[in-house]
């Protein structure tokens, strides 16, 4: 059995979506940031980075999203969540999951986190001004040179999917309209109508 540790309405549904895609037993735990849970003693000796998404399986913890849906694409291969057996376009979908995570979720964090690169409130709220920027020159370039369609790799759904999904529906709240981004709303809309996303959402969002 899998447990799979998450917070409503962070990177942790991309998790969930995988799982619920793959057909693997798991359960989930619930993490209150903003009560702190991910800073307290219990939740730092399974994460001691104190944050969200950990895995726990029965070799140990994981970390990190990209590193968290590979291994579930690794262990459900009969859902085809990702290309493992070919070598190239596995490191292409790694390279999209990358950028996600290192810049793009990064450009996002500057608004609610911004504590985390600056104790200057004046610097913090330029931070905060910046974001919706950043992110819209992200999606202006998932769109020109990343996205394929009708998914996000081409033809076939992949793990690069449900976190695409997860940064698109975090873009009004950063001052950005979805509707300037026609491939990444008609992908929003595509991956709502998906039952394990909306078994996903019913768990995020209740």
């Amino acid at each position: 059995m899998l447990t799979l540790y998450y917070a409503p309405g962070t990177c942790a549904l991309a998790s969930l979506i995988a799982l619920e895609e793959s057909g693997l037993a798991f359960e989930t735990k619930k993490i209150s940031i903003r009560d702190g849970e991910q800073r307290l003693p219990d939740y730092l000796k399974i994460n001691p980075k104190g944050r969200v998404p950990a895995l726990v399986t029965d070799r140990g913890v994981l970390t990190e999203t990209p590193a968290i849906l590979g291994f579930i694409a690794a262990s459900a291969p009969a859902t085809k969540l990702a290309p493992l057996d070919d070598a190239f376009e596995m490191a292409r979908l790694q390279a999209f999951n990358s950028y996600i995570c290192s810049t793009v979720h990064v450009n996002h964090a500057h608004r609610p986190r911004g504590s985390r690169w600056a104790d200057d409130p004046a610097a913090i709220e330029a931070m905060k001004a910046k974001v919706p920027q950043n992110m819209a020159d992200c999606f202006t370039l998932i769109e020109q040179t990343m996205f394929e369609g009708p998914w996000v790799m081409g033809e076939a759904y992949s793990l690069a999917d449900p976190y695409l999904f997860v940064m698109t529906d975090w873009l009004p709240s950063d001052g950005v309209d979805p509707a300037r981004f026609e491939k990444a709303s008609d992908h929003h809309a595509r991956m709502l109508q998906r039952p394990a996303v909306q078994r996903a959402l019913a768990y995020d969002r209740g």
